[in-house]
């Protein structure tokens, strides 16, 4: 029974990174916000001669591609009098691959935060009050190696983003559709790389900023309660 304790408090601790990053990936995928603030820094009109209006209809668009049941995106703009279709065959193969590492993504949020509230309300309502407690410290090293992850990706990021993020197409994707062309595809040229290590740092940060709030509360109790002991 001790061992299953045990067992159960770890589960826990290392669900709290994935449950984290996952918010944060789920949020930057669903914010609009975060795809105009790229196509404003990086001059996307310009680069694909959309207008303003235009890029954010293809930003909601893909928004709600993602969140739909359609298994592949279809997704008409305008330029310059003309309509036609925004992704061509290899770019809409690409953003079915993306859409299901996004599944993938909402799954473990799903699951990880099922677990993390029965664990909590276990030791909250069903255990003595010493396990409450433990339940912060568990917290708290939930939050620590959450931190220090961020921390290397953080670092990752800023010191060899390029080689970080082919390595994350080459595990992710069992084909090559991401490879694009940058002077005719237009899912590069809305998303460039400069977007993507935008995208990373804000994910990163919203994932560490989640984990010092969460292990701060935690924190506070522990000190709390053992001053009033």
């Amino acid at each position: 029974m001790r061992l299953f304790g045990i067992l159960a408090r770890w589960l826990f601790i290392l669900c709290l990174p994935v449950l984290f990053l996952t918010v944060s990936i789920g949020w930057a995928a669903n914010s609009l916000w975060l795809y105009q603030y790229g196509f404003d820094k990086y001059n996307v009109s310009q680069t694909t001669g959309l207008s303003s209006a235009e890029l954010e209809k293809a930003a909601t668009g893909l928004i709600s591609y993602f969140n739909s049941g359609d298994e592949y995106v279809s997704l008409s703009v305008e330029k310059e009098g003309k309509v036609f279709e925004l992704f061509g065959e290899r770019e809409v193969l690409h953003l079915k691959d993306v859409k299901d590492l996004f599944r993938l993504s909402y799954w473990l949020l799903l699951w990880t935060l099922i677990y993390v509230l029965v664990y909590v309300g276990v030791c909250l309502f069903w255990r003595r009050r010493r396990y409450w407690r433990r339940l912060a410290l568990s917290v708290v090293t939930g939050s620590a190696i959450t931190l220090g992850l961020m921390l290397l990706l953080g670092l990752g990021t800023l010191l060899n983003f390029d080689q970080l993020f082919l390595k994350f197409h080459l595990l992710s994707f069992a084909n090559e559709f991401w490879r694009l062309d940058p002077t005719k595809d237009y899912l590069i040229m809305l998303f460039p790389r400069g977007f993507w290590f935008d995208a990373t740092l804000f994910c990163a940060l919203l994932t560490a900023g989640l984990a010092v709030i969460l292990g701060g509360v935690a924190g506070f109790y522990l000190t709390k309660s053992k001053s009033a002991r």
